[in-house]
C-alpha cells in the first residue's frame, strides 16, 4: 500500500473519530443554528489526532496499514 493511500486512510479515520466525539453535542444543540463551533471542534480534534498518530511511539503500535514510517527496531 502506498504512503499516499495510508495517509488518506489515516485522515479518514481521524476525521471519523473527531466527528464521533462531538456528535452528541451536535445532537444536543440541534435546535441552535450556530454549527460553526462544532465544525471547528471536529477539525481541532482531527488535527490533534494527526499529531498524536505521527509520534514514533504511536506509529509503533498502529497496524501496518496505518503506519507511514517503519518502526525503529
Amino acid at each position: 500500500m502506498s504512503n499516499d493511500t495510508k495517509r488518506s486512510l489515516r485522515t479518514i479515520l481521524q476525521t471519523l473519530v473527531a466527528i464521533a466525539i462531538i456528535l452528541p453535542s451536535v445532537v444536543d444543540a440541534a435546535g441552535i443554528p450556530s454549527a460553526l463551533p462544532w465544525v471547528a471542534g471536529a477539525l481541532a480534534t482531527a488535527g490533534g489526532m494527526a499529531r498524536v498518530m505521527a509520534l514514533p511511539g504511536v506509529q509503533a503500535i498502529l497496524p501496518g496499514w496505518l503506519r507511514t514510517d517503519q518502526p525503529q527496531r
